[in-house]
């Protein structure tokens, strides 16, 4: 979540006369994530989450988006609902951008996850991973291989400014991936951001996941991937595997993984790595002076990426042997 668009109270008023949300008594913007802009409002009614979908979400992919929160929730999944303008359209436009209304999701994130937590996460992605099936509608990986290449086009003259030699390591990092990126992989709907400040907890328990707009269909095996590298390093760069293991424990608990997706599990971890990396050198180089928006640091993944690349097996991870 970020505020990249600002929006004013009559506006607002007038965007929201066309829900049956009650009254606005405040409003305020999140800084928190980097992709649209979003806003906490209350009404007599209660609490809403305001979603302004910014320029790099495709308007087209929104219905895939908003039809799959539903879809995951009528299978029992928790997670925050659009809610429905009085024409029964989900969609609304505010400040220039398309618009929704998202219920509010009681629960909290966490800043320092521990081991009984990562298994929840791990326990909530496998159950995602079960609750996509029948989704009807499809949406391609923007973030993918061909896509992080093209990304990466965009900030690779730039990237020794962030740090010397990084243009030349990812040039190489690229180059290994085109050679062994895993294919065939038994795949489906993946959240493909679940980091902690998209799992909401109540206690020890996970109420609820958020944030769905880079979800699609991919491999699973690489969904788990991206929950590796977001919940089981520690702040020194350092990589728990007791944190790992627990996650993976509550992954198999749910859904059983096939001896592809096992061995595939490094390059896996080393793709997503890469992804996090480029996209996060690219808002560092490009996100706009004054936008209400918290900047997160390339390098964290790209220490993430050189311990992926010293790793043979998921045995290295917590894979149970």
């Amino acid at each position: 979540m970020a505020v990249y668009t600002d929006i004013n109270e009559v506006e607002l008023k007038a965007f929201l006369a066309e829900y049956d949300t009650g009254a606005l008594l405040s409003f305020k913007g999140i800084a928190e994530g980097v992709e649209n802009s979003n806003f906490l409002l209350h009404t007599d009614k209660g609490a809403l989450i305001l979603t302004l979908y910014e320029k790099r979400v495709e308007k087209g992919d929104l219905p895939f988006f908003l039809g799959l929160m539903h879809h995951l929730s009528d299978k029992g999944l928790s997670c925050p609902l659009p809610l429905p303008r009085k024409d029964g359209a989900l969609l609304g436009e505010l400040a220039g951008r398309p618009a929704a209304l998202i219920s509010f999701l009681e629960g909290m994130w966490l800043r320092k996850p521990e081991a009984v937590h990562c298994r929840a996460v791990g326990e909530a992605a496998a159950a995602l991973h079960l609750a996509g099936e029948g989704f009807e509608l499809t949406r391609r990986n923007a973030l993918d291989l061909p896509g992080w290449q093209s990304l990466w086009a965009k900030a690779r003259a730039r990237a020794d400014e962030v740090s010397p030699g990084l243009q030349a390591e990812i040039d190489a990092e690229l180059a290994h991936l085109v050679t062994c990126w895993p294919q065939h992989l038994p795949e489906g709907v993946i959240h493909a951001d679940l980091f902690p400040d998209n799992v909401f907890f109540l206690g020890d328990a996970v109420s609820g996941l958020i944030d769905f707009y880079f979800a699609c269909n991919d491999a699973y095996a690489y969904d788990l991937s991206i929950c590796l590298n977001a919940w089981c390093f520690e702040k020194d760069g350092s990589y728990n595997i007791t944190k790992g293991k627990a996650m993976i424990e509550g992954y198999l608990s749910v859904r059983s993984l096939s001896e592809a997706e096992v061995a595939a599990l490094p390059v896996l971890c080393r793709g997503s790595a890469l992804r996090f990396l480029l996209t996060r050198l690219y808002d560092w180089l490009t996100t706009p002076a004054g936008a209400l928006v918290v900047k997160k640091d390339p390098l964290e993944y790209l220490r993430k990426l050189r311990f992926h690349q010293a790793v043979i097996t998921a045995g290295e991870y917590g894979w149970p042997q």
